[in-house]
């Protein structure tokens, strides 16, 4: 951990500088210093880490990326996983943390998933995003999933966006962060391959006059069925006797 700390302040001295770019340009460039450390520091802890596509999304379009959240590694795999500009949504506590939080609010839109109006606020800056050319990234999910299913209930946002915008949504999964850094074990890192899989995404222009819940019903059972395929570890074997 004390060498992902100095990482995260060898970019603060940085922040500066790509504030005056702006929030679009600044930000982009903040995201690409992230990538890059991001995989070295995988590299360097004994996490070397592999994104694999079914399907590869089109580098012109934008996306709503959609991933499981399982482990806190999954912050880190989903910079490295996605190359496109994009901005992801998080948890609004993280901005008190010293240091870090003005990277964080700089570069992430914030949610307090328990305030129905701040939802409400972050679903529009969100939408800010998307006019302005940038995907964004959620773990719809809202915060780990701590049972032994493939996944838990999700949250509507990312598909209300997706309904209104007409965004692909494009769905990864992290078959492996489980197992190197657990949801229990903030301190505890276990060397070992890390995968994000690219599933095939889901388009609203397939589905005219679909809702919300249609989406994310249709992306549930496609995230669960690959998960389960993979034999991700920390699902029920229960699950896959139903597969």
């Amino acid at each position: 951990m004390a060498l992902f700390v100095a990482i995260i302040l060898l970019l603060f001295p940085l922040l500066p500088l790509c504030a005056l770019l702006g929030r679009i340009k600044g930000a982009n460039i903040m995201y690409k210093l992230f990538r890059f450390l991001g995989n070295l520091w995988l590299f360097m802890i004994g996490i070397p880490h592999k994104t694999i596509y079914e399907c590869k999304p089109d580098p012109t379009e934008q996306y709503i990326f959609v991933a499981n959240h399982i482990a806190y590694l999954d912050a880190v795999t989903i910079v490295s996983s996605i190359k496109h500009n994009f901005r992801p949504i998080g948890k609004h506590e993280l901005i008190k943390v010293p240091v870090f939080g003005l990277l964080y609010k700089f570069c992430v839109v914030t949610v307090n998933r328990s305030n129905a109006q701040d939802r409400l606020r972050s679903l529009n800056d969100l939408r800010k995003v998307l006019a302005q050319g940038i995907s964004v990234a959620v773990f719809p999910e809202g915060t780990f999933n701590m049972a032994d299913a493939p996944l838990k209930e999700m949250y509507d946002g990312a598909f209300k966006l997706a309904v209104e915008t007409g965004k692909k949504i494009q769905p990864i999964v992290f078959l492996d962060t489980y197992d190197r850094m657990h949801y229990k074990h903030f301190f505890t890192l276990n060397p070992g391959k890390s995968r994000a899989i690219y599933l095939a995404p889901i388009d609203p222009a397939d589905y005219p006059g679909t809702d919300s819940k249609f989406l994310k019903c249709l992306l549930e059972k496609q995230m669960s069925a690959k998960l389960i395929a993979y034999k991700a570890s920390w699902i029920n074997l229960k699950y896959f006797n139903h597969s």
